[in-house]
């Protein structure tokens, strides 16, 4: 967990890039593995309701997540360009706004869940059916979030301030716990879905409190510092985390997107399928975070190069690092989409037995799903670049394509046209042709100069 020495002003791009890539993916494989970790041992261990039960709860997963992103990009984007100018101090006042302004708002969110977790519940699509299970997840897993969200935005702060092998190890350390805690829970002591929530919540604990010590007591140039109260500096610090969550806001939709996709598809697959097509559909959303986080680590794998380069006019330097984004999303694109295509069967025999009603929907349909990776994956990744150059319209603009404006319809008018495939089909038709407009909205644009 040694420090990196990392250079943005002399290293070359492509020397950056892959230093910041590997640590940033293999952390980001292992934070989508906290959850799905969760799901394999729910599916063997209570089966197929109980994947849906915790399915059920991932939008409030999703949308805390969403948040701390959306904190942390911004942060990680304004602070880039600070050090760019030397502004040390100022890139520390932000990031230590930014924690306690978040810390504040999920403290409120937990308690007012806690408070309501029937109607919470119900809200998220719950039948009567599963309500126990969806409870029992619910009411124990709101705890992690508060640690979620320092995590999350401290794994910006900690790459950011060249130490992206202590960020991952911030990610693997939870994936590792939670592996040992949901097998001891589930299993041996029989907790099921409870187990499981109570699990990830110790491991989630576990890496927000490694990322928050860094930021106390070990960071470099950037570390947590006191703040002031007066009138005048809560002005200034409403107008700094404001200008924070303009910039990170498609982070936020982003992660929303997936809130919608997963929220709407429940739905959708409860009304088709009933509870069984809700455990088919849970399976594929274990996998849906993987899609993301490869997309989202390397958008923020280029980020801080991309930042700190527009801080300082290297333009040739941005443009290098765009291309490395873009041949490295596709890659990673192609890989998933021809899993995903070719071995449906050994992708859900990981959480249920292939040969369940959940079991046989859901290898059906994970074809039709995996063709929309590349699409999905490059996607994440492009509005990753707009993001940090403060395009955030356009950011915004192609995040709601995906999340809202495409998406909605696909979901209800594709199940209308082609039935259960319609509904595997909703996603690969919405990245697709969000795809082509972001393609052709850039061929436009370089016609016209």
């Amino acid at each position: 967990m040694n420090r990196d020495a990392i250079d943005f002003q002399k290293e070359p791009v492509a020397t950056l890039f892959r230093k910041l890539l590997i640590p940033t993916l293999l952390g980001s494989f292992a934070m989508s593995a906290v959850c799905t970790i969760d799901g394999i041992f729910v599916g063997h261990g209570t089966g197929a309701d109980g994947v849906a039960a915790v399915n059920l709860v991932v939008p409030i997963y999703q949308f805390v997540a969403g948040l701390g992103l959306m904190i942390g990009s911004g942060c990680s984007v304004v602070s880039s360009i600070h050090l760019s100018y030397k502004k040390v101090k100022t890139a520390r006042l932000n990031i230590s706004q930014a924690l306690l302004a978040t810390t504040l708002f999920i403290t409120v969110l937990t308690v007012l869940v806690l408070i309501f977790p029937a109607e919470t519940a119900r809200l998220l699509g719950s039948s009567e059916s599963l309500m126990p299970q969806v409870l029992d997840y619910l009411q124990w897993i709101m705890p992690a979030f508060v640690f979620q969200t320092w995590m999350l935005i401290g794994l910006f702060i900690i790459r950011l301030d060249g130490s992206p092998r202590f960020a991952m190890w911030c990610n693997i350390v939870p994936a590792l716990l939670n592996i040992v805690l949901d097998w001891l829970f589930i299993f041996p002591l029989g907790m099921g879905v409870k187990g499981a929530a109570i699990a990830t919540t110790l491991s989630i604990m576990a890496g927000g409190v490694m990322a928050l010590y860094y930021l106390l007591f070990m960071g470099r140039s950037l570390r947590i510092i006191a703040l002031k109260t007066s009138v005048k500096s809560l002005c200034l610090a409403g107008r700094n985390l404001g200008y924070q969550c303009k910039i990170g806001l498609s982070s936020l939709l982003g992660e929303l997107t997936m809130a919608i996709f997963i929220y709407i598809g429940n739905w959708q697959f409860m009304h088709y399928l009933g509870d069984s097509g809700v455990g088919a559909f849970g399976i594929a959303c274990y996998y849906a975070p993987f899609f993301f986080m490869i997309g989202n680590a390397i958008a923020q794998s280029a980020q801080p190069i991309i930042s700190y380069n527009y801080g300082t006019g290297l333009w040739h330097k941005v443009r290098e690092t765009r291309r490395l984004l873009l041949r490295t999303a596709t890659l990673f694109g192609v890989c998933l989409s021809l899993l995903f295509i070719l071995f449906p069967r050994e992708l859900v025999g990981l959480f249920v037995d292939t040969q369940s009603q959940a079991g046989r929907i859901a290898t059906a349909g994970f074809p039709y799903l995996g063709t929309g990776t590349v699409f999905f994956i490059a996607n994440v990744a492009v509005i990753g670049y707009f993001q940090s150059l403060e395009r955030i319209r356009e950011s915004i603009l192609f995040v709601l394509m995906r999340g809202v404006i495409l998406l909605i319809p696909c979901f209800y008018l594709l199940p209308a046209v082609w039935g259960t495939t319609g509904m595997w089909l909703a996603m690969p038709v919405t990245e697709a042709l969000t795809s082509t407009i972001i393609y052709g909205m850039c061929l436009y644009r370089r016609r016209r100069r």
